[in-house]
């Protein structure tokens, strides 16, 4: 049995190599590519909405609205919404640098 802290690091190491893999990424369609290789169906669609919820919430939209239009569970709203406010930061900077390049 590995002690929990090799296992941590060696579970840091791989998300390391992942995000350095797809930190290499340049356009849109090698994106598309990797992600529909990496990932099932269901897993992309569930990162899309969680992206789409993000967004909405990030531009004032209302739990029930956000609801009615995209299908996401208030649980999943809910969740979005706690990493948007008390979150690594990760939404807030994609969003700002979407919305400063008019991508939003």
């Amino acid at each position: 049995m590995l002690h929990p802290a090799k296992s941590k690091i060696a579970t840091k190491q791989k998300s390391d190599l992942l995000y350095k893999a797809i930190l290499k990424l340049e356009t849109e369609e090698e994106c598309y590519n990797f992600f529909q290789d990496l990932c099932t169906i269901s897993e992309m669609r569930s990162m899309e909405q969680r992206f789409e919820v993000a967004t909405l919430l990030n531009n004032g939209m209302i739990y029930n609205e956000i609801l009615e239009k995209t299908g996401a569970s208030s649980a999943t709203i809910s969740r979005v919404n706690r990493s948007l406010l008390n979150g690594a930061g990760g939404y807030e900077s994609i969003l700002e640098k979407m919305k400063e390049s008019g991508e939003e």
